[in-house]
């Protein structure tokens, strides 16, 4: 029973973040001087960061990525304090992309995903290695690009895959003694998930693994939809603490970077924490199975959180606040 359950999810949660650290590498590589560029011009009010900061963070498929990035921006003095306020707001809203593409359940198409992926990648790079006039010169100039895209798109293919892996386990679960009593538990309170969430999280760094095992698991009929949105909560918070290892040693607005991150995810999920219900309901009338009520909870919980704390971004205290720090 034990292997039934762990290799299946050390198995996939393997195949998970390879394909995560994929589509973050290639992404940056091909967006990296995009992202640096667009966050220091972007970002004059905490409106137009927060824009700026989804996008990116979509683009990247990581908010850590990008509060990590921040934090380094701001102990470098290429950002202010106050114009971190929108970043952290909007990188929590860019993620919910991955989610809700996992929530499409369309872990059948990874295999073909994967093999046309790494086909054209490998055409694109014997591309680039021909001597000059053997191709046009057009396809020479996006024979660099299509590389890094269709990495990207491989790694999202091996997040599929995983995903699917951990789905695998659904049935023994199911029958194990052990997750009953968490369930049975978690029945009473939903901190029970809230904190597995947390937990799980801060020990993989990644919250869309954590996310994407609870809709598996939920989509196989495991789990309670009630109990996968705690445990989303949970991951909301057990994300920043890649954060806050980042602000070690960074300056007093690089920590106040991690902290505000932490404090809005942390805040959040204990402000939602007892409407799980009614989140739930508003989920499920959105539309979709189980998987797909998990990621709309995901979704509302950022877009709200952030957009509910925006106006308090414009605060003159921000500035104030700065300026005594760097006196």
């Amino acid at each position: 029973m034990i292997r039934e359950l762990l290799f299946p999810v050390f198995y996939g949660l393997v195949i998970f973040l390879a394909g995560m650290k994929v589509m973050e590498a290639s992404l940056a590589k091909l967006a990296g001087p995009l992202l640096k560029r667009s966050l220091h011009k972007a970002t004059s009010t905490p409106a137009k960061g927060l824009i700026a900061s989804a996008l990116l963070s979509a683009l990247l498929q990581s908010s850590t990525a990008v509060t990590v990035l921040t934090i380094g921006m701001v102990n470098a003095g290429l950002l202010t304090y106050a114009r971190t306020l929108g970043i952290i707001l909007g990188s929590n809203i860019g993620t919910c992309l991955t989610t809700e593409l996992i929530s499409l359940q369309i872990s059948t198409l990874a295999p073909p995903l994967l093999t046309a992926a790494l086909c054209l990648w490998a055409a694109a790079v014997m591309a680039g290695e021909l001597p000059s006039g053997r191709l046009p010169e057009v396809c020479r100039r996006i024979a660099g690009p299509l590389q890094f895209i269709c990495l990207a798109v491989a790694g999202f293919a091996l997040v599929l895959w995983g995903i699917a892996v951990m789905q695998s386990i659904g049935p023994a679960l199911e029958d194990s003694g052990l997750f009953r009593w968490f369930l049975d538990h978690a029945a009473t309170s939903a901190l029970w998930g809230l904190a597995a969430g947390a937990v799980l999280t801060a020990m993989v760094h990644s919250s869309a693994a954590v996310i994407g095992m609870a809709m598996g698991l939920a989509a196989s009929g495991v789990m309670p939809p009630a109990l996968g949105i705690a445990i989303v909560l949970g991951a909301n918070i057990g994300t920043c603490v890649t954060a806050v290892i980042a602000a070690i040693g960074s300056t007093p607005s690089g920590v106040f970077v991690a902290w505000s991150h932490v404090t809005l995810n942390v805040g959040g999920a204990l402000l939602f924490l007892p409407f799980i219900q009614p989140l739930q309901s508003l989920s499920a009338w959105i539309g979709g199975g189980p998987a797909a009520q998990l990621a709309h909870a995901q979704t509302i919980f950022n877009v709200f959180c952030s957009l509910a704390v925006l106006p308090l971004c414009y605060l003159p205290v921000w500035s104030r606040l700065e300026q005594r720090l760097q006196s």
